[in-house]
């Protein structure tokens, strides 16, 4: 008849070895943005097209590896740029973006999220969905952003993407120019492109 001690040992036995495997099986690893980032936002107007850029912001997120080294999964994703970073090269348009973006009470731009979706392609491609907060102008938006990701040489990892978003759910009104003559879209796109390392 087995004895309670050798009943505990035992669980502890297969409680380790569980946990064990479970940790050869998957990995947990810190990336953040060390480098510039690529941030653009496009919209239209009655008269042209018009971009903004950005080259300046922070990025973290939790990258979850399977024994093969293959992503599959993501959490702790967070991303912070300066509003004022995005320049369009004409003072008068950025002025005028500040404004409808609230730059004075509202620094930054802002996405968060808890854990995202990822789907693989091949052994170094996949596919990101996540569900999280967009801050934009001091108004968070429930939103999915959808990016592909892609392991480098170097290890470090890419992601590309970008989220059709209406001014009008941030409550900022489209910036316009020269007496009103001029008026932008109400629809713009973020654009990004992150490179994170270890």
């Amino acid at each position: 008849m087995t004895t309670t001690k050798q009943t505990t040992v035992f669980k502890t036995g297969f409680l380790l070895l569980g946990l064990f495997i479970s940790m050869s099986v998957f990995c947990q690893v810190k990336y953040s943005i060390k480098s510039v980032v690529g941030l653009t936002l496009n919209g239209t107007s009655t008269m042209h097209d018009w971009e903004m850029k950005s080259t300046k912001g922070n990025c973290e997120a939790t990258i979850t590896f399977n024994a093969s080294g293959a992503i599959t999964g993501l959490s702790g994703l967070s991303f912070v740029t300066p509003a004022r970073e995005l320049k369009s090269g004409k003072d008068a348009m950025d002025k005028n973006a500040y404004k409808a973006l609230k730059t004075d009470k509202n620094a930054n731009i802002s996405f968060t999220s808890a854990s995202a979706t990822v789907i693989a392609v091949d052994a170094n491609n996949f596919v990101v969905k996540a569900p999280g907060k967009l801050n934009i102008a001091g108004t968070a938006v429930d939103v999915e952003i959808t990016a592909t990701g892609k392991i480098n040489v170097d290890k470090s990892i890419s992601f590309v993407g970008s989220k059709k978003i209406s001014m009008k759910d941030y409550n900022m009104t489209p910036p316009s120019f020269m007496m009103g003559t001029i008026k932008t879209g109400n629809d713009v796109t973020l654009k990004f492109d992150l490179k994170l390392t270890k």
